[in-house]
């Protein structure tokens, strides 16, 4: 990419914290209504048994029910899902849980923003080709010829076959494809903005972040309300969306200091670094270690602040694949700044949440007083550790005041070693073992390679 990289939308997308998912229009109305009757028969306490699992497998392990295959689909969307496979990861399994035609509209509205990243991402391209191109590029989705071979980018399939995604985008109903081309609109001139701009001041580290997931989180959060599955204020409230967004993409730049710095990004922004360096890279030099440190806590205390709105937007889900959707990398995202706070291993190498860590939380965010739970119990990690020499302490005191008090608003707080999943779909659950697969064979491949 150019000075500031897309990672996101990764959070939401490259980047597997994880974040992360639609049937055509004819037959939109009865898969709704199913999945209606199912969401109020758990709302009332009822047994809903509903599975989820890969369309290549024929039966569920946990039901004894046959799973629907793929023959219904047509061959543009079969390659849609294949193309969704191959460039996200677990982030696919997470998709093909979300219930209805709302998984098609949530597959394509990735795989539409996936191409435009890859343009974005692709340095060979010139930037008198690429500015123009990240600008109209929403307007792709309706010329059913359009495609970009010349991309060098590891993803380039979803460019060179854009004609079969822009073909199932426009089998969208009209209420999707509304919300995925404007989205794709704003983000491309967003993304035109920073390729060459730095991100100097909180303001606009918060703006870079907007176009690269808060727009993603508005898009979703559209996506879901015009699906019925969630009430209309769901998409309406574009604050709470954005900072679900923002809260995922300072958690991955405060992350991946090192893995920038080494590949010549830099995303933290300058009001705040230049407090504690004359230069960003400055932090990572052993004689820095006591102000980068400082540096690293004023950042996530930063985005600490995204957290009661991350509650109150949960707090209005009632459909329960949109739920663990949305919950599972909030909660990825608390532990991973719960493990970076005061942590010299930012600067040193990589810091990650472990996977038994990982799948657990997977298992156990599925309703918000366990999510509140996990929020509470990492907040209470960051508090521990606060230093109390730590120029941001005041301000960190605080906001883990704030998010305990929401944590315990509604009650007392549910204790996550006695907590029970009122659900668990086999796709997340997969999905969950194919995080820590694909973790262990990535660590295998950095032992052969000597990394």
């Amino acid at each position: 990419m150019a000075s500031v990289n897309c990672k996101v939308a990764a959070s939401l997308f490259k980047r597997t914290l994880c974040l992360s998912p639609a049937q055509k229009p004819g037959g939109q109305r009865s898969l709704l209504t199913v999945s209606r009757l199912q969401e109020r028969g758990l709302r009332e306490g009822r047994t809903v048994h509903k599975c989820f699992a890969p369309h290549n497998a024929p039966l569920c392990r946990f039901h004894a029910v046959s799973l629907p295959q793929q023959d219904n689909m047509s061959p543009s969307l079969k390659t849609c899902y294949k193309y969704l496979n191959e460039t996200s990861r677990s982030f696919a399994a997470v998709i093909q849980a979300l219930d209805g035609e709302l998984r098609h509209a949530v597959c394509i509205f990735y795989l539409v923003l996936r191409a435009l990243d890859t343009v974005e991402d692709d340095m060979t391209i010139g930037l008198e080709t690429k500015i123009p191109m990240l600008h109209n590029f929403h307007t792709f989705l309706y010329e059913s010829d359009w495609r970009f071979v010349d991309s060098k980018e590891k993803d380039r399939q979803v460019l060179e076959d854009f004609p079969t995604i822009s073909l199932e985008f426009r089998n969208l109903a009209v209420v999707y494809q509304e919300v995925i081309a404007d989205i794709c609109h704003k983000m491309g001139v967003g993304m035109a903005e920073f390729l060459e701009k730095h991100v100097e001041s909180l303001l606009e580290w918060d703006k870079y972040c907007h176009y690269v997931a808060g727009l993603v989180g508005i898009g979703l959060s559209r996506l879901f309300s015009a699906s019925e599955l969630e009430d209309p204020i769901v998409g309406e409230d574009t604050r709470l969306s954005n900072s679900m967004g923002l809260f995922l993409q300072k958690t991955n730049i405060i992350r991946d200091y090192l893995e920038d710095q080494l590949e010549g990004r830099e995303f933290w922004p300058k009001e705040v670094w230049s407090k504690y360096g004359k230069k960003l890279s400055d932090l990572a030099k052993p004689e820095n270690i006591v102000p980068a440190v400082q540096c690293l806590n004023e950042l996530i205390t930063n985005a600490l602040q995204h957290v009661p709105d991350v509650l109150l937007y949960l707090s209005r889900l009632h459909n329960q694949s949109v739920f663990n959707f949305c919950a599972i990398p909030q909660v990825m995202a608390i532990a991973t700044l719960a493990a970076c706070y005061n942590n010299q291993q930012v600067f040193k190498g990589v810091v990650k949440i472990r996977k038994g860590q990982a799948v657990t939380m997977m298992m156990d965010a599925t309703n918000i007083q366990a999510v509140r739970a996990i929020m509470y119990q990492y907040v209470e990690e960051i508090y521990q550790k606060i230093p109390m020499t730590d120029p941001s302490s005041g301000r960190t005191h605080n906001i883990v005041a704030t998010v305990r008090k929401l944590s315990l608003s509604s009650g007392s707080l549910v204790s996550r070693h006695g907590f029970s999943p009122i659900y668990l779909s086999c796709a997340m659950l997969l999905a969950a073992l194919s995080w820590q697969y694909l973790s262990t064979v990535q660590a295998s491949e950095e032992v052969h390679t000597g990394q």
